[in-house]
């Protein structure tokens, strides 16, 4: 089994600055893509940003110039760093991972972080 725990989130006024980690752990063999979606109150959830397993970089239009998304595959961990938040940007961000064990290829989701942009 595959577990994602992230940290991070939390309350900022537009304009400032979050920073989310996922640690990816357990059976695992190889990560392909790693990324961050988004969920807003009755809304679908979105593609924030991804990174593949060879460094390629993906970003909604919404987000580029602002975010960046980073992972070390030594650590089995990916980043993203959100500057000049707006709040649009208030939503639950969830990590995902694309994960082969020892046994089976599946997708894995994170709990789930607040991240709320308000005055």
């Amino acid at each position: 089994q595959v577990q994602l725990v992230e940290s991070g989130g939390g309350l900022v006024q537009p304009g400032g600055s979050l920073r989310l980690s996922c640690a990816a752990s357990g059976s695992i063999s190889t990560i392909y893509t790693m990324g961050w979606y988004r969920q807003a109150p009755g809304k679908q959830r979105e593609l924030v940003a991804a990174v593949s397993g060879g460094g390629s970089e993906n970003y909604a239009d919404s987000v580029k110039g602002r975010f960046t998304i980073s992972r070390d595959n030594a650590k089995n961990t990916v980043s993203l760093q959100m500057n000049s938040l707006k709040p649009e940007d208030t939503a639950v961000y969830y990590c995902n991972a694309d994960v082969r064990t020892w046994t089976v290829r599946s997708n894995y989701w994170g709990q789930g972080a607040q991240v709320t942009v308000s005055s």
